[in-house]
C-alpha cells in the first residue's frame, strides 16, 4: 500500500490474494491493510491538506500536473490494461479499447476542468447599502474513496481525478478481488514525482475493515462510494455519525425499451451489448428488456441465434467475448438467480450453464441466458443479479411499457430504441433513471453527469457536476458602506450613541 508518498508493508504483515478469475491462478499479493493501517493514511491526508501545498496551489498549477500525470500513464497503459485483464476479468478487447483509454481521458477532462474559476459571482445588493458578494468553491478536505471490482482503473479515475482537480486529498481504498490495477496506476504516479506526499494514498484490505474506518473517522470529510445499493446503505449509516459529504453510485436494474419502429439491425446487436457487456458485471446494464408484441417473434428470434453465438473464453484470447465472471461467489450468485427463475415460470430460451471446455474448468465461466415470458414483479426482473441474465417482457401498450420500467427500485440508466427521435425523447422524459440512451447503451461522455434516482444513488460523478462534489461553497459578502449610519438595522440590538 501507499501511504504518505511512500509504500509501506502492513503493520500486521498479513497480505491476501490477487487471482485471475479465468483459472483461480495467483497473480499478486496485496497488503491486507488493518483499521489502524487505514489511520494512518487519513492522518497523512490530513496533514497533506492542512499544511501542504496542494489545497493552496493556483488551479493552473494543479491543472499543469494532473496533465503531465495523464502522460506518464498513457506512456504506460498497456501494463494498466494487462492487470484490468488478468486480475479484472474483462476481455482484452475491452480493456484496450474502453477501459483504460476511456478512463485516460477522462482524468485528462479532469485536469481541464482543474483550471475553471473557483469563483462565481452572484447579483450584487445595493438596499439596504452597497455591498460586494461573491461565491468561492473550495476543496472540501480528506476524501475517502471506495472502488468497485467492476471497472477498477475507470472509477478510481472517476473519483481521484475530480478529487485532486478540486485540491482534495485521497485515501482510496480498491476492491479487494481487483487491487492491481490501482496499485499500478498508484506506482506510475509515484515515479513521476509529481504530487505532494499525502495527497494520494491507496490502502488495500478488507472492504470491512477500511471500510467502516474511512467512513467513521472525524478526519474525513467526504466519502465516494461505488457498489451494491446494501453497501451503499452501511456507507450511509456510518457516515452519518460525523455528518460527512457522500457521493454514492449503487445498483441498477435498467431499462431498455424497443419501439415497434427501432432499426432492429442496431436494436437488437445494441440490447446484446447493453446486457452482455462484461458478462452484466455494470451496475447500469440493461437486463430489462421490453420488446412490442408487434415485433417480438423476430426481434426474439434474432436476438437469441445473436447471443447464443457469443464467445465465452480466456479473457486475454482477443476472439473472447465473455470473459469469466469475477469470482465463485459470483458465479454461484448467477447460479443462483437463474434457478430462481425457472421457478418463477419464466421460459430459459437461452440456458446459461458452465462451459465443458477442460481449459475453462479452473474459472468462473457460465453462457449467456435469456429469459422469455417474464412479468416485471419476479425476482429476476427487479433483483439486480450482475451476471449475463437478461429478463425480457413482450409489451402491447408502450404507456404500460414505461409504467413497468419505472416499477423498480433503481433509478440508475435506460435504454429507448426507436427511429423517430421525437418519439424516443418524449420516452426518455417519462423515465425515472439518471441516464438515458436512445439508440445506444453504455457510452459514457466525461462532461455529462452519471448518477442515479432512486435507491440508485445519490449525487453525480463526471463533468462540472463530479468536480462540484468535490467543492466546498463559500458565500463571501463585503459591506462598502462606511459609517455606522448605513448599517440602521444594528439599531434593533445596539442604540446608536448620543451625539
Amino acid at each position: 500500500m501507499y501511504i504518505d508518498g511512500q509504500w509501506r508493508a502492513p503493520r500486521a504483515e498479513q497480505y491476501e490474494a490477487a487471482y485471475d478469475p479465468a483459472t483461480s491462478g495467483v497473480l499478486a499479493y496485496a497488503a491486507r491493510a488493518d483499521a489502524e493501517d487505514t489511520r494512518d493514511a487519513i492522518r497523512a491526508a490530513r496533514r497533506a491538506f492542512d499544511y501542504g501545498p496542494w489545497p493552496n496551489m493556483s488551479p493552473g498549477e494543479r491543472s499543469r500536473i494532473m496533465h503531465q500525470l495523464v502522460d506518464a500513464l498513457e506512456e504506460r497503459q498497456a501494463e494498466i490494461a494487462e492487470l484490468e485483464m488478468l486480475n479484472g476479468g474483462c476481455t482484452w478487447r475491452k480493456a484496450n479499447l474502453m477501459d483504460i483509454p476511456v478512463g485516460l481521458l477522462h482524468f485528462r477532462h479532469f485536469a481541464k476542468l482543474a483550471t475553471t474559476e473557483p469563483l462565481e459571482p452572484v447579483p450584487q445588493i445595493t438596499f439596504p447599502t452597497l455591498s460586494y458578494n461573491f461565491v468561492r468553491r473550495e476543496p472540501i478536505g480528506v476524501c475517502g474513496q471506495i472502488i468497485p471490482w467492476n471497472f477498477p482503473f475507470l472509477m478510481a479515475v472517476w473519483k481521484i481525478a475530480p478529487a485532486l482537480a478540486a485540491g482534495n486529498c485521497v485515501v482510496i481504498k480498491p476492491a479487494s478481488y481487483t487491487p492491481l490495477s490501482a496499485l499500478k496506476m498508484m506506482e506510475i504516479i509515484h515515479e513521476t514525482g509529481l504530487l505532494p506526499p499525502g495527497v494520494l494514498n491507496v490502502v488495500t484490505g478488507p472492504g470491512g475493515v477500511v471500510g467502516p474506518e474511512l467512513c467513521t473517522n472525524p478526519m474525513v470529510d467526504k466519502i465516494a462510494f461505488t457498489g451494491s445499493t446494501e453497501v451503499g446503505r452501511q456507507v450511509m449509516q456510518q457516515a452519518a455519525g460525523t455528518i460527512k459529504k457522500v457521493t454514492l453510485e449503487l445498483g441498477g436494474k435498467s431499462p431498455n425499451i424497443i419501439l415497434d419502429d427501432a432499426e432492429l439491425d442496431i436494436a437488437i446487436d445494441g440490447s446484446l451489448w447493453a446486457t452482455f457487456m462484461h458478462n452484466g458485471q455494470a451496475c447500469e446494464s440493461g437486463t430489462r428488456l421490453f420488446v412490442p408484441g408487434s415485433i417480438y417473434d423476430e426481434f426474439m428470434g434474432r436476438l437469441i441465434d445473436r447471443a447464443s453465438k457469443l464467445r465465452v473464453g480466456i479473457q486475454s484470447d482477443g476472439a473472447t467475448d465473455l470473459g469469466p465472471l469475477i469470482s465463485a461467489s459470483q458465479l454461484r450468485t448467477v447460479e443462483k438467480y437463474i434457478q430462481i427463475g425457472l421457478e418463477e415460470g419464466a421460459t430459459p430460451a437461452l440456458l446459461g450453464r458452465r462451459p465443458t471446455d477442460p481449459e475453462l474448468a479452473n474459472g468462473h465461466f457460465i453462457t449467456p441466458t435469456i429469459f422469455t415470458d417474464v412479468r416485471n414483479d419476479m425476482r429476476i426482473a427487479q433483483e439486480e443479479i450482475f451476471g449475463p441474465v437478461l429478463a425480457v417482457i413482450k409489451y402491447d401498450s408502450l404507456e404500460d411499457a414505461i409504467r413497468q420500467a419505472n416499477d423498480t427500485i433503481y433509478g440508475l440508466a435506460a435504454g429507448v430504441w426507436s427511429a423517430s427521435l421525437e418519439r424516443a425523447v418524449s420516452v426518455a422524459n417519462r423515465l425515472r433513471a439518471g441516464t438515458v440512451w436512445i439508440n445506444d447503451y453504455h457510452l459514457i461522455n466525461a462532461e455529462a453527469p452519471f448518477g442515479g434516482y432512486k435507491q440508485s444513488g445519490l449525487g453525480r460523478e463526471l463533468g462540472t457536476w463530479g468536480l462540484h462534489a468535490y467543492t466546498e461553497i463559500k458565500h463571501i459578502h463585503a459591506d462598502l458602506s462606511r459609517t455606522r449610519e448605513a448599517r440602521f438595522w444594528y439599531d434593533i440590538l445596539v442604540p446608536k450613541l448620543e451625539e
